[in-house]
């Protein structure tokens, strides 16, 4: 950037502080999330968040970031107030966010290098800059091998990386990383905080914020803040906070910072050692190679396990390495790929009820219903497991004193704290008395006190009750309590022991360098295997064979890392830093860098592509010829009371229509009733006694029809093909018998068609149905567009960067109007190739007005983005209120001038009313641009109006 430039804005840190809190409180509904919270974040130095899920550290984080809106109080960041609007867009270029969630900014479909570079886009930099700096970011992490690499093909740990280059694109003096190290394995959390360390070695002022889980990274950090339900109850130094606490450990610490009633109860945890009986021991789990392939990915490969009855048995490893699918495989949630699962020595069988009676299963997410009260969620479980009546209530009684839960009996799990609704989730799994008790990371996110409570009960059911439980965890502290562990990475078990063994036999003082020691030894033998293989296929293939192997992706990029941690140059001195200046009011380099992004996803995503390109086509398919006013082909049967030649005439003269198949005669009034009930015959015709005899008479007999009156139209449109058949007959019998055709009025009328002079509804109705899918189609994907953005997270890059709503919206919309040109185009194809309607009027008048069309339907998209916030929601009510408004006040059967009140208001307000008609005109009328040209203003008005209205309801900021 142009260091000369007039509008530099020079950042004075006078106090020293990067960021300054005052009586900031923040709430979601009824519940507070921040509570009155005043703090002081030094700068120049790395700061920490410490506590559990749940406890204000993502909201403190997202609020500082600029990616909440303030509620009540006061953030300064970098001397400037973030309430202001004006400041949050000037200071952007200075903050770099990473909420929490591995690659939760990311665009899975983009590689390592185009998430970058978008990134660089919307800080306004140019193609040069930025592929300088991506190639030095790229080197210093690592990943420039990988710089092709589809972001959902990359590691946690890669992720992690990609994250970081994205956030240092821009030379940030503020990073904000929400969890960054969340979920992964030991090697890459250490390798995360090297690469953080030499950035910060290089950029002396940058001020690092970083809320963490693990309390052994926070003790490396240079300042703290303990935060617990939304308040500050501790700031200082990780050893001014175990010195002020009398405490050796950070997690000691922070129980003592807890307030009296969370922690008078607590005390040191004690795992006593596991008795073993006499004799040969059980076993209650016995996995052998037991291997699950999802495609090409091996999510578990040839795990062997041995569990003993009454042992608890821990399973470590980093989120994404198998734990999960192995788990789900021994209780019969996930089939088996190869290998075998033994539960006390029976072959795991998901239909077996006998043995899934012996399992409790405790998920990551919890299997409890909200619906249900605390009471009501074990009575339903104890139902589901077959406990016999008269044994459920003392259970759940026992259960409830057992695990304190008697206070929250009548209250929702929703509605319960973290550490309550663990238990109720322990209850739940254990109300059927199991013999085994599997957990999946039952601890995550929990405060120390409420997970020492739970261990407590583990205990207990271990030791005293001879529960085997099979828990998996990331914590270190709790591996380090189980009897033995298993070191689990991409898929295999590493190392199998007890804590303390597998400590010594890498002569490491800690667990987790232990773990660290096999993963490094891991890595190294992939690597040199990797080298031998590479040399056997090309490059070409190599690359390809990178995708698809997400196991050696996973250990070849940490061995990468591990050659280039002190050799790689981090920004490169040809770059000079930027001063902070106001981003652009209005940028086409970010607008198009959306755009640009989103083409990309697209065109990548084969659902969405095909349904885009070929939905509209398919759809004009089934509308062109479901969608008909014809009424044709309709049954009906004959009473014939008479049997005379005359009274044949009379029904072979309606039999010969076009419009009428007869169909076997009727032979009673009951037979009659019961066709016409069925729906068989459309209309009956019953012709009475003497009718012949009358007819030559000249008595005028009459004939009795009962014509299906259940569809008014169709009903109505059957009785004229009657009345006219019937006066055609007429007709020909008086000049049969007279010679003479009878004048029925004074003057003779013959009905001639302007347009459409065959009368089809074939060539009424595809010119009517290309408006409609034009409608419905660009406006369901542009509303998915924006919402999907919405639900991945990604929206938060529009609240953190200098992107304004505008370029937002009108970057995700480029993409969308050119995809429904092309429909554009196909449908026209389709309507005179396939349909055989002629398009007489203007193809160039058309398609102007059909490019100024779905600019305003993909608008109307945009709009009702705005205010939903799932995909299935934005799905939804786009499909109701297009097809709702489109089908029934915009001319698709009725003239909108035929329409009154409301309906007619509403017809003139929709685009589709005016380009319905247009597109009739030029395929029936042979319009021309001149013809035309009267649809254009309106038609182009919508597209300010929808585009303003869409970029008011958009938030700048989530709340």
């Amino acid at each position: 950037m142009n260091s000369e430039d007039t509008s530099v804005i020079e950042v004075n840190d006078t106090d020293n502080n990067a960021v300054k809190i005052q009586n900031l409180t923040h709430c979601y509904a009824e519940n507070h999330a921040l509570d009155d919270i005043n703090l002081d974040l030094p700068a120049g130095c790395m700061v920490g968040l410490i506590g559990p899920d749940g406890v204000g550290k993502s909201t403190l984080l997202a609020l500082i970031a600029g990616a909440r809106k303030i509620q009540t109080g006061e953030i300064q960041v970098l001397d400037g107030n973030m309430k202001s609007s004006r400041f949050r867009s000037t200071i952007s270029p200075r903050i770099a966010y990473m909420p929490q969630g591995l690659g939760k900014n990311l665009y899975p479909t983009l590689s390592v290098f185009e998430n970058v570079d978008f990134f660089g886009r919307l800080f306004g930099q140019s193609r040069k800059e930025r592929k300088q700096r991506i190639t030095d970011l790229l080197e210093s992490t690592g990943l420039e091998a990988f710089a092709d690499r589809p972001a959902n093909k990359l590691s946690g740990g890669m992720k992690q990386k990609l994250g970081l280059c994205c956030a240092l694109i821009h030379d940030p003096q503020l990073l904000i990383l929400d969890e960054p190290t969340t979920g992964v394995d030991p090697l890459s959390r250490r390798q995360f905080w090297e690469l953080i360390d030499r950035i910060r070695s290089r950029e002396k002022d940058m001020s690092v914020l970083v809320a963490t889980a693990y309390m052994e990274e926070a003790n490396n950090f240079d300042f703290l803040v303990a935060i617990d339900d939304g308040k500050v109850i501790g700031t200082g130094a990780p050893e001014a906070l175990k010195t002020q606490t009398n405490q050796d450990t950070l997690d000691e610490a922070f129980i003592s910072l807890l307030p009296e009633e969370k922690r008078h109860d607590h005390k040191q945890l004690v795992v006593p050692p596991r008795e073993k009986a006499d004799g040969k021991i059980e076993a209650a789990i016995t996995a052998t190679d037991l291997t699950k392939r999802f495609g090409d990915f091996t999510a578990v490969d040839k795990v062997s396990l041995n569990i003993e009855r009454g042992e608890i048995f821990g399973f470590l490893g980093s989120n994404g390495c198998g734990k999960t699918t192995t788990m789900k495989m021994l209780t019969g949630l996930q089939p088996v790929t190869s290998g075998e699962a033994l539960l006390f020595g029976k072959k795991v069988d998901a239909n077996n009820i006998e043995t899934r009676k012996r399992v409790g299963y405790m998920s990551q997410a919890f299997s409890l219903y909200n619906e249900l009260t605390v009471q009501q969620n074990l009575m339903l479980h104890a139902r589901l497991f077959h406990l016999p009546p008269n044994k459920i209530k003392p259970r759940i009684k026992q259960l409830t004193e057992r695990f304190n839960l008697g206070e929250y009996s009548d209250d929702y799990p929703s509605e319960l704290p973290l550490g309550i609704r663990q238990r109720l989730s322990l209850a739940v799994a254990v109300v059927h008395d199991p013999d085994i008790l599997i957990l999946d990371e039952p601890t995550s996110g929990v405060d120390p006190v409420a997970r020492d409570n739970f261990w407590e009960l583990l205990i207990e059911l271990s030791r005293d009750q001879g529960v085997t439980i099979f828990i998996s965890t990331h914590f270190m502290d709790e591996a380090a309590r189980c009897d033995r562990i298993s070191l689990m990475h991409a898929g295999k078990v590493l190392a199998s022991d007890t804590p303390a063994a597998l400590r010594e036999s890498r002569n490491a003082d800690t667990l987790e360098e232990a773990f660290i020691a096999y993963l490094e030894e891991a890595v190294t033998k992939s690597s040199k295997s990797n080298k031998k293989n590479d040399n056997a296929v090309s490059s070409k293939n190599k690359q390809n064979a990178d995708i698809k192997d997400i196991n050696n992706d996973e250990q070849s990029d940490k061995a990468l890392d591990k050659e280039n941690t002190d050799s790689s140059p981090l920004v490169s001195s040809t770059i000079q830093k930027s001063d902070i200046k106001p981003p652009k009011a209005f940028s086409l380099l970010r607008l198009f860098g959306y755009a640009h992004r989103e083409t990309l996803e697209l065109w990548r995503d084969p659902i969405r592509l095909t349904f885009a390109l070929l939905g509209s086509i398919i759809l004009m398919f089934i509308l062109g010829y479901g969608i008909t006013l014809d009424v044709e082909d309709l049954s009906f049967a004959v009473l014939d009371h008479d049997q005379t030649p005359e009274s044949q005439s009379y029904i072979e003269n309606l039999s010969g229509s076009r419009y009428f198949i007869q169909r076997a005669d009727i032979k009673d009034s009951d037979e009659l009733d019961r066709r016409m009930r069925s729906g068989e015959l459309s209309f009956t015709v019953e012709i009475p006694p003497n009718f012949g005899h009358q007819l030559k008479r000249s008595r005028a007999p009459e004939v009795a029809v009962r014509v299906d009156g259940s569809m008014p139209f169709r009903a109505e449109t059957i009785s004229s093909y009657l009345t006219a058949n019937h006066l055609a007959y007429l007709s020909d019998l008086s000049l049969r018998t007279y010679g003479i055709v009878p004048t029925l009025v004074p003057a003779d009328i013959e009905s001639r068609y302007r347009y459409n002079q065959d009368f089809k509804s074939l060539e009424a109705m595809v010119p009517a149905v290309i408006p409609l899918l034009l409608v419905f189609i660009p406006a369901i994907l542009m509303a998915l567009g924006v919402v999907r953005e919405k639900e991945l997270g990604s929206i938060t890059n529009l609240y953190v960067t200098p992107v304004t709503r505008l370029e937002f919206l009108i970057g995700k919309q480029l993409p969308y109007i050119l995809v429904s040109m092309v429909s554009f185009f196909g449908l026209v194809m389709l309507a005179i190739f396939i349909f055989g309607v002629p398009l007489k009027g203007s193809f160039f008048a058309l398609s102007l007005l059909a490019l100024c069309y779905v600019t305003a339907t993909t608008g109307i998209g945009l709009l009702i983005s705005a205010f939903t916030n799932t995909q299935i929601s934005a799905l939804a009510g786009t499909a109701v209120i297009i097809l709702m408004i489109a089908v029934n006040f915009c001319g698709l059967i009725d003239p909108v001038a035929s329409l009154e009140g409301a309906g007619a208001i509403i017809g003139k307000l929709f685009p589709t009313t005016y380009f319905l008609e247009a597109s009739r005109g030029a395929f029936n009328k042979a319009l021309g641009l001149s013809d035309l040209s009267q649809y254009f203003l309106p038609m182009i008005a919508f597209i300010p109006v929808l585009t303003i209205v869409s970029v008011f309801s958009l938030r700048s900021q989530d709340r």
